[in-house]
């Protein structure tokens, strides 16, 4: 396979108001951008873009101070979401493997709730939430099932946000069960809005992504613009932005319907990022595709995907 690395930008802090603790940088907080410190190591990684053109992160093993990170957040009292919608095959594929190396590996040393939906209890594997974390489990209705499935997923989140989630998490992430924790992925994630870079299309031409091109549909990205092909099975933020995605994910549905058109979620997803920059992305290493071979600049797989079968029986 022919790998094509993009070029790293220059170097620059991930706000326009530098902090003043060396080479420390501000780049977000529990309520927004700007008060967290966040380091980062330029030198270290010149293979790849660790900064966008409007400013955010883009993180990589050797992009930050874990040390420094640690210490900032250790006393803020943050508690984590990991969201995850397990239905029929996927559950009895992955379920099991998913939470037990999330107990592992995810925000380890942090509170963290997981939000877990099934279609039946039943289909919840015998693991027990670790020190400082707590699972919430819920069901879904069986008459539903026959419904898209990534709508179903996003609808389901967006009411449990609005119904309870907001209130109990400062930082929500969603993500599909067929990921893998391979190693620790901590608070060098944290951000008001959070993109995962998709494993595959980061290393392609942003003219060969494949976001929308019909112009009716709600999705529509122009040729010739986008920045990144984000991967819809990892996101996070705020519990305000994930559901302010949601929301404009499922207007768009609507949208599409109404003009007789269907368009993917993650095409959605992609269209929201164009128009609502995220203030930190993800690269590559926390979504690695198993299918593919790392390339040089995959140092370190810190969530493997793995091929799934469709959802349903």
């Amino acid at each position: 396979m022919h790998w094509n690395p993009r070029p790293a930008l220059g170097g620059a802090p991930c706000e326009p108001r530098p902090c003043r603790l060396g080479s420390l940088s501000c780049c977000h907080s529990k309520g927004g951008p700007c008060v967290t410190c966040f380091l980062f190591v330029h030198r270290r990684r010149p293979d790849v873009i660790t900064t966008t053109d409007w400013l955010a992160p883009v993180i990589w093993e050797g992009t930050f101070n874990r040390r420094v990170l640690g210490k900032h957040y250790r006393n803020r009292n943050l508690t984590m979401g990991l969201a995850v919608f397990a239905i029929s095959r996927i559950a009895d594929q992955y379920l099991e493997r998913f939470l037990e190396s999330a107990k592992k590996h995810f925000m380890t040393g942090y509170r963290v709730v997981f939000y877990i939906t099934v279609d039946d209890l039943d289909k919840m594997p015998d693991v027990d939430p670790g020190p400082l974390q707590t699972f919430q489990v819920f069901t879904l209705q069986e008459e539903i099932w026959w419904q898209d499935f990534d709508l179903l997923r996003m609808r389901n989140l967006g009411e449990h946000i609005v119904q309870h989630i907001q209130g109990e998490v400062d930082f929500l992430f969603s993500m599909a069960t067929n990921q893998i924790f391979q190693s620790d992925v901590g608070v060098e994630t944290l951000g008001a809005s959070v993109a995962q870079l998709h494993a595959w299309w980061y290393f392609k031409s942003t003219k060969d992504f494949p976001y929308e091109r019909r112009r009716r549909s709600a999705a529509y990205i122009p040729y010739g613009k986008g920045d990144f092909y984000y991967d819809s099975a990892f996101v996070g933020g705020t519990p305000q932005q994930v559901l302010n995605l949601i929301e404009e994910y499922l207007k768009g549905v609507l949208q599409d319907k109404q003009n007789g058109l269907n368009s993917s979620y993650e095409n959605h997803l992609n269209k929201y990022f164009f128009l609502n920059k995220p203030t930190k992305l993800l690269s590559p290493e926390y979504n690695w595709d198993v299918t593919f071979y790392p390339p040089p600049q995959v140092q370190f797989v810190k969530v493997a995907q793995h091929p799934k079968r469709r959802p349903w029986p």
